[in-house]
């Protein structure tokens, strides 16, 4: 009996672990749009999701989940075209006035020239701390995966798997980290021609209108927040989310050095003219 069973379990087993692989990646079950009266869309019975501009409304999404601490992953296809004026925002924010939050920006350009890619970190309400970035690829011609790694230790923003910035904890500098607010992921497409495009002299060109941005393959390795309790326990923090305390080997320290010499057109961190009396104290952490 039990060795006929077994491809009955089998086949049961494979078609359960097919559908925790869909849900994980379902943007029904994980997302609200929240805003853009229909602009926002989920599509392909919830594995694609897109956003729209048009000179009317932009529009955007929420993580149904509060995260503290996590690997979030999400392949984006960009506004093409004449994307001048838009921003596509990516990002993991808590509330309140004192708000943490890890932002990717995607600021859009004319055809042909390169999309900026703009970081920055808020903790405790204060941010400031933008380094931007232009990419090795076309983002409007494929999907590519954005990541963000958020442990106690330190921030990683990656693409394709390559780490492009490293905001690490620096509370003994006195400086704080977002490590006690629960965050949810956002995202939103919308007009921002007053800066986003060389300062603001570049306007949005309406006639291209609509603009859209897609997303699919969410992936979330993360503590969920709820009712004030973190569904990771100690027990389980070092073996199942080794994330948790995940830095950056040798080989992927040479990468991030890669990106920062060849990509990187903006840092704070050396931006004396901001800073006349001497950059910010992170800046001084390389532990």
């Amino acid at each position: 009996m039990a060795s006929s069973s077994a491809p009955f379990m089998f086949l049961a087993l494979t078609l359960l672990s097919s559908f925790l692989a869909l849900t994980a990646a379902n943007f029904y079950q994980d997302f609200d749009i929240t805003w853009g009266d229909g602009r926002g869309k989920m599509l392909n019975s919830g594995d694609l999701l897109s956003l729209s501009l048009d000179k009317a409304s932009g529009s955007g999404f929420q993580s149904k989940n509060e995260f503290l601490f996590g690997k979030i992953d999400m392949q984006l296809k960009l506004v093409s075209g004449n994307s001048a004026g838009t921003v596509t925002a990516y990002y993991l924010s808590s509330k309140g006035s004192a708000w943490d939050e890890i932002d990717f920006e995607f600021l859009g350009n004319l055809s042909g020239d390169p999309y900026i890619l703009h970081t920055n970190v808020f903790s405790q309400g204060k941010g400031n701390r933008e380094q931007q970035f232009y990419l090795w690829f076309d983002p409007t011609a494929d999907f590519h995966t954005y990541s963000i790694l958020w442990n106690p230790q330190r921030i990683i923003f990656s693409v394709d798997g390559t780490p492009i910035r490293e905001f690490k904890n620096s509370e003994s500098f006195g400086v704080a980290f977002p490590n006690n607010q629960p965050m949810r992921i956002y995202s939103s497409l919308w007009n921002a021609d007053d800066w986003a495009t060389r300062g603001g002299l570049v306007k949005t060109d309406w006639s291209q209108a609509p603009f859209t941005a897609s997303y699919r393959n969410f992936k979330a390795d993360a503590c969920i927040w709820s009712s004030g309790a973190s569904s990771c326990t100690s027990s389980s923090s070092t073996t199942t989310n080794s994330w948790l305390s995940q830095e950056l080997d040798t080989a992927n320290q040479d990468r991030l050095k890669w990106v920062q010499k060849n990509y990187m057109i903006y840092n704070y961190c050396t931006d004396a003219k901001r800073f006349p009396q001497g950059v910010p104290p992170e800046c001084n952490n390389t532990s």
